[in-house]
């Protein structure tokens, strides 16, 4: 067995300035503190400041709040506006925000809510602040993903808002397949640059908020197996943050939880589901995304060479 990786292996992150979603508590919360730990300048991108100010006064260190509504592309555009005017460079952004199996409902735009936040705020969020990343060297965009990706999923293009029915666990794997595609497609695009890289990450089965709209039927057996099944968010992190700071990851790969089926367990590259590495659909939902966001990612001029671990 090779050496478990852990907050530890985190090298110094003083002088780089990281951005992460949803960052006031479970995953994001853990995420950000590790960082700043390390010495990063963190800023944490919640849609409640105020908790966000409270997470990072527990967390200290160079730690601040940026106000971010996922479900508000205006919401998306504001922050991104307020980021540029402060941030004069962006070594990691952690795209970790996100909502699970919620009830039919839309974002302010009109986006079915998992689909829009999970995927459609982030892209955006990205495409406005790409061009602070692609000058520094080592950057990287980690987008975290899930295994439910693989759970009744696929980019439904005739319907992407589901407004012909809707299935909750199906949108929720629709908007996190999103999330590998819009990696892999970002990670293609930045490749001949070779300054900034796009990579995916899942945590596991982890014990945070983020499943309290579980179906009925599955909450109660969920609420029982809960302790033999999840690990802390702690440990649910691990696998962003080895994503976004070990210096023998490239960009493409996709980190998850190194135990049996990936439910628990330390960081190792993962492999997600082959619908994920379908380069037509990729390229498809990448102008979709521009077209529903209105949020045009920057040209990329080429590099002598970058590394990429996606197939061609």
């Amino acid at each position: 067995m090779g050496v478990q990786w852990t907050n530890d292996n985190i090298p110094d992150q003083r002088g780089r300035v990281a951005v992460v979603t949803g960052a006031n508590t479970g995953l994001g919360y853990e995420t950000a503190r590790a960082l700043a730990g390390r010495g990063a300048s963190v800023v944490l991108a919640v849609r409640d400041a105020d908790k966000g100010r409270r997470a990072a006064a527990r967390i200290g260190g160079d730690v601040s709040v940026q106000e971010l509504d996922l479900t508000s592309l205006d919401s998306v555009r504001t922050a991104a506006a307020a980021l540029r005017s402060r941030l004069g460079r962006i070594d990691l952004l952690i795209n970790n925000a996100g909502v699970m199996y919620t009830p039919k409902r839309t974002t302010r735009d009109g986006f079915e809510l998992q689909f829009g936040t999970n995927h459609l705020g982030h892209f955006a969020l990205t495409g406005l602040l790409l061009d602070l990343m692609l000058p520094v060297p080592g950057s990287r965009v980690v987008t975290v993903s899930s295994t439910g990706h693989r759970i009744r999923a696929a980019i439904h293009f005739d319907d992407l808002q589901w407004e012909r029915s809707y299935g909750r666990v199906a949108a929720y794997g629709q908007s996190k397949l999103a999330n590998l595609m819009f990696t892999y497609e970002l990670q293609r695009r930045l490749a001949a640059h070779g300054t900034t890289a796009a990579l995916a990450a899942h945590p596991g089965m982890s014990s945070t908020e983020l499943a309290r709209n579980t179906p009925a039927a599955l909450r109660y057996p969920l609420t029982l197996l809960t302790p033999l099944i999840t690990q802390p968010p702690a440990m649910g992190a691990l696998p962003t943050l080895r994503a976004a700071t070990d210096p023998a990851a490239l960009g493409g790969q996709y980190y998850g939880p190194g135990g049996r089926n990936e439910i628990k367990g330390h960081p190792r590259p993962v492999v997600s589901s082959p619908e994920s590495y379908d380069a037509s659909v990729q390229r498809r939902l990448w102008a979709v995304s521009e077209d529903l966001t209105g949020v045009t990612f920057p040209v990329v001029p080429s590099a002598s060479s970058a590394a990429s671990v996606l197939p061609v």
